[in-house]
């Protein structure tokens, strides 16, 4: 791993640049007829589901909140309610979501939101040594340790994925 390629910095990228950390960019031609954004990543890099991550955002009783969690897997909403110190939560509105994190739904970033968000890592992504999640825009996967994630983003980590 080493320091970003030009391909277009983004919010996500200049965090990462910003705070030295270690990562790699993986772009990817991006099919716009796709509707399942992580598992077209996963294709097209040759990566198994349950390495690459996707953003979600929820509305959780605290606001707004973002679920990392594998391809592979569904957010478990109750999980993360819990997670969060909650109760109930539901998935927000992708229009409400792009507005709030200034990237499009399929290029959401866990970093580099307009507004920091209470974040939620699933703790799977601490079996690997690196994981995959979107850099910012459709097209193009950040690799990077998990710590480095839940530490830009001060995230949790708890079982949130449902397999």
């Amino acid at each position: 791993m080493g320091k970003p390629k030009a391909h277009g910095g983004t919010p996500a990228t200049v965090a990462l640049t910003r705070a030295k950390a270690e990562f790699t960019l993986h772009p990817y031609d991006h099919d716009p007829a796709a509707q399942a954004y992580g598992e077209e990543a996963a294709d097209a890099l040759g990566v198994p589901y349950e390495r690459i991550f996707k953003t979600l955002v929820a509305e959780a009783e605290s606001g707004l909140a973002v679920a990392v969690v594998p391809v592979a897997a569904k957010l478990d909403l109750k999980a993360l309610a819990a997670a969060l110190g909650g109760k109930r939560a539901a998935m927000a509105d992708a229009a409400k979501v792009e507005r709030v994190t200034g990237y499009v739904v399929g290029g959401i970033s866990p970093l580099g939101q307009r507004r920091q968000l209470p974040t939620v890592v699933d703790s799977s992504a601490l079996d690997f040594e690196t994981i995959y999640f979107s850099a910012g825009r459709r097209g193009l996967q950040v690799e990077t340790a998990p710590a480095t994630l839940v530490s830009l983003t001060r995230a949790t980590t708890a079982a949130i994925a449902r397999r």
